[in-house]
């Protein structure tokens, strides 16, 4: 396996960590995750799209900054994940949004963070607005 190959295995991997870290009931934002991981928000999409199947990661709980459901490639959102959510108490908005103050997660616990030498997630109101401190 080449270095690049190997790095973005490992990349994917830790993506798939932290996503398996955020409860039920809440969502993060692919930004989050990504400031946690060391990465794009946009590698942290590409991840969650490539997830092996059978793979027990909760990747319906990843949405973007403005709190909807982001499109895929071929430019609809997936249905799946917005009754994946309301299964488990998110509530969406006439427009399709989740209020990420109500619903946004705080991120991992700190000694988990650490133990992977990953770090702080973002507050989640910087996380919601798209900006990190």
């Amino acid at each position: 396996m080449s270095s690049a190959t190997e790095s973005f295995s490992v990349r994917h991997q830790a993506i798939y960590e932290v996503v398996k870290t955020i409860p039920a009931g809440v969502v993060a934002t692919y930004g989050q995750v990504a400031a946690i991981v060391g990465c794009g928000p946009r590698l942290v999409g590409y991840a969650l799209a490539s997830l092996p199947a059978g793979m027990d990661v909760p990747w319906q709980r990843v949405i973007n900054s403005q709190g909807k459901i982001s499109i895929r490639s071929d430019g609809a959102a997936d249905p799946r994940q917005r009754q994946a959510l309301i299964r488990e108490g998110i509530v969406f908005s006439l427009k399709g949004t989740v209020d990420l103050k109500r619903f946004g997660w705080d991120g991992p616990d700190w000694d988990w963070l650490y133990e992977r030498g990953l770090e702080p997630p973002p507050r989640r109101d910087s996380a919601a607005s798209g900006r990190f401190p």
